[in-house]
């Protein structure tokens, strides 16, 4: 498990669960030795910002996403590209936040997520932290160090009540690892036991991950639809991937 990213990646293929070890394993280093550096700063920006502001509100439903804050990748970071007035921060997630660890360094990698007001008071601030190392060139170890060394110095808040996301997107591109994320909702806790919801259980349709070094528990929940209202066929979501803020190793 990864330090310091929060892993949003609640939407992992059962596929690769299905491979052998030592061919999830064969595929992890292809996809490591493919983005083993990072590459030129602008591959990582989105040149059309309106259509950033558009894929970042596809991660919830209108009626939200259409009063969300919506943030928007620089090259030192991320700024605000629209006001909101409901609370809610929409963005478009890259490599470093939201892959798993071997593609940490993929400009191809696009993750709508739209966080509530809780969750941009306390999670979105470690992510967007994250960004910042990532863009000024730290590696993954970097990252994790960095952002290790922050939440020992309590530099990071702990997750407030109440924190959750949307991730519920069928557009973007969560990496060579994992290509395609399920439509699911997030939820933040502070060293929460993942058996207070059940999670991780056959036939519970929650699973959780618990990170004790970043005091964090993540709560994943299949939705029936996608943001726009149709279908998610893809059946339930399952956590998987690489590192966030902290980065997450699903199982």
């Amino acid at each position: 498990m990864s330090l310091t990213k929060f892993r949003a990646i609640a939407a992992s293929s059962f596929a690769l669960l299905l491979l052998p070890a030592s061919a999830r394993q064969a595929m992890a280093q292809d996809v490591a030795t493919r983005y083993s550096s990072m590459a030129p700063i602008a591959q990582y920006l989105m040149a059309d910002q309106a259509a950033e502001i558009a894929l970042a509100r596809s991660a919830a439903p209108e009626p939200i996403s259409r009063r969300a804050e919506i943030l928007v990748l620089g090259r030192h970071g991320y700024t605000t590209a629209v006001r909101g007035s409901n609370g809610f921060v929409c963005i478009v997630g890259r490599g470093w936040s939201y892959a798993a660890d071997p593609d940490f360094w993929n400009p191809k990698v696009r993750v709508p997520i739209c966080v509530n007001a809780p969750a941009a008071r306390t999670y979105l601030v470690r992510i967007r932290k994250i960004a910042d190392l990532a863009l000024a060139g730290r590696s993954l170890d970097q990252v994790n160090a960095a952002m290790a060394a922050a939440l020992a110095r309590k530099q990071l808040a702990p997750m407030a009540p109440g924190a959750m996301a949307y991730m519920m997107s069928r557009q973007g591109y969560g990496g060579d690892v994992v290509p395609h994320l399920r439509s699911h909702l997030m939820f933040f806790f502070s060293d929460a036991d993942p058996a207070m919801w059940g999670a991780n259980l056959p036939g519970a349709p929650v699973s959780a991950v618990a990170d004790p070094v970043e005091h964090v528990t993540e709560f994943f929940i299949a939705t029936p639809r996608w943001s726009d209202g149709t279908e998610n066929r893809s059946g339930p979501a399952a956590p998987s991937g690489g590192t966030a803020a902290p980065r997450h190793e699903h199982p």
